[in-house]
């Protein structure tokens, strides 16, 4: 996916740091606004956040708003809550995978298996996108802590590099 939007700002790296900002956190563009769901992220704020001049921001905009392609894409992205750093607080788990490769088919499916023999249900399943992640993980809450003897299990399992329980 990245490489695909990467194309349209080959010519301007500043500009391509605020779409993958953009990108990374599920921030639209609507109108010559820049959104988080409802709410309205200033351009300095973003600037401040990417490592940009303000003045970028709004070159990103425009040249977001100049393609279709781009406005298309842009304006229907919404943002989503990661509930993994938040898991132990309600007394679930939340299992961190570090995948061998993150482009190879099955790993969560391999996950998920392990989990629901152990009768662990899955409340929450967030992938980095390996295009815009420099390391992409997996991360799998559950509703219930893991027991201890299913970890050498996802250790082994498809496609898993490293694991990570919080």
């Amino acid at each position: 996916m990245w490489d695909k939007i990467a194309n349209y700002f080959e010519k301007y790296p500043s500009q391509a740091k605020v779409a993958r900002y953009l990108l990374r956190y599920g921030l639209r563009i609507d109108k010559d606004q820049v959104l988080c769901g409802d709410v309205e992220i200033a351009d300095s704020a973003l600037a401040r956040a990417a490592g940009v001049d303000r003045r970028v921001v709004k070159s990103t905009i425009e040249t977001i708003k100049g393609d279709p392609t781009l406005l298309k894409f842009f304006s229907q992205l919404l943002p989503t809550n990661h509930l993994k750093n938040a898991a132990s607080a309600m007394g679930w788990s939340a299992i961190e995978i570090v995948p061998v490769n993150a482009h190879e088919p099955g790993i969560i499916s391999a996950v998920a298996d392990i989990l629901q023999k152990g009768n662990i249900s899955i409340r929450q399943a967030i992938v980095d996108d390996p295009m815009t992640s420099e390391e992409p993980k997996l991360f799998i809450v559950t509703e219930s802590q893991v027991p201890s003897e299913l970890i050498p299990a996802i250790r082994q399992a498809k496609g898993v590099k490293g694991v990570t329980i919080y």
